[in-house]
């Protein structure tokens, strides 16, 4: 009768990457501010000889369930698919598993994921949603720790990740002032939306700093095609005389490009474009591709979750952190040839 396999333990794995017990378990959880490298080291040991921590035996030594809640408002996960890959990427590192929850702007089934969430003993709780505005706390009190991603609590005191907008409003008018355009017009979401007005007042006082003003009063309506190509109408109409348009949103700039295209404006001859979001289905089917503001939800989502990861383990971050946007530069807003 042969022996019985042995299976590897963590000290076995310790053995193996050269560190101590107790770094080597830190590694394998996702705790404790290690380097990279010996994270990749304890990791490559445990894959070698096929260790598998019992979620079982670190819950009753730990007092944590290693899972962790996620609360959208984000039906169509526009925004929250992404922030929720990059919160998966932070969280599979430390072996825990995600809870998504779908709240659909409803305040009482938000209220029941709560519950939930809490009777299953998570160790923390992460709401994102499809909005950038300041939202009421999901609940006061709350045994576990919060963060929002995307979104933001209007509880400063909460710990909330969110796009720095403004920032990327202004990249976006200093590409095109880089580029040689100075009669820039605004087109952009509902007044009533905080991102169409953060994007627009941060694109005004940006071509303030050069003693600019936009080519026309910014023009708010839809998040939609059918806005942009409107807006288009009303640009022309009131003869405005412009060489780039900044869209609030990816959706707005195609329409806006369909309609230069209708009315004989070449892009980017004519008019430069830049939109915002960076929505690869937009920006790639645009004529030409869009050149647009990326806010990095994936990014933001593992930004996140270390942060949650963190306050579980004791270090909170209370306040608003803004997390940098980037421009993806395309043909929309290409330098043209003379």
């Amino acid at each position: 009768m042969g022996k019985l396999e042995r299976h590897a333990t963590i000290a076995d794995v310790a053995a193996l990457a050269g560190v101590s017990v107790g770094t080597a378990s830190k590694a394998l959880n996702g705790r404790g501010s290690l380097r990279e490298e010996t994270r990749m080291r304890v990791r490559e040991a445990a894959r070698q000889l096929s260790f598998e921590a019992n979620a079982g035996a670190r819950s009753l030594h730990s007092g944590r369930t290693y899972t962790v809640g996620m609360i959208t408002t984000d039906t169509i996960g526009r925004f929250s698919i992404p922030v929720l890959i990059g919160a998966e990427d932070a969280l599979g590192a430390g072996e825990m598993s995600v809870f998504l929850c779908d709240g659909r702007d409803d305040p009482i089934r938000e209220q029941y994921y709560v519950r939930t969430l809490l009777s299953r003993r998570v160790d923390g709780i992460i709401v994102t949603g499809r909005r950038t505005e300041a939202r009421a706390p999901i609940a006061a009190d709350l045994p576990v720790p919060v963060v929002y991603a995307f979104i933001s609590s209007a509880d400063p005191g909460d710990c909330s990740v969110v796009p720095d907008e403004a920032g990327g409003a202004r990249k976006a008018v200093e590409h095109l002032l880089a580029v040689g355009r100075t009669r820039i017009a605004h087109v952009t979401g509902p007044e009533h939306h905080n991102s169409a007005r953060v994007r627009a007042a941060a694109a005004l006082e940006r071509l303030a700093q050069d003693g600019l003003e936009v080519a026309a009063p910014p023009l708010f309506g839809g998040w939609s095609e059918a806005w942009g190509r409107q807006a288009v109408g009303i640009l022309l109409a009131g003869r405005a005389e412009f060489d780039a348009v900044f869209c609030g949103s990816d959706q707005i700039a195609r329409g806006v490009c369909d309609a230069l295209r209708a009315a004989g404006r070449r892009v980017p001859q004519d008019v430069a474009l830049v939109g915002f979001d960076n929505w690869d289905v937009m920006t790639e089917g645009c004529q030409p591709p869009l050149t647009s503001v990326d806010m990095n939800l994936e990014g933001l989502g593992r930004a996140a979750a270390e942060m949650l990861l963190a306050a579980i383990n004791g270090s909170p971050s209370p306040g608003r952190h803004a997390l940098p946007c980037h421009l993806v530069v395309r043909e929309s807003s290409a330098v043209p040839l003379p």
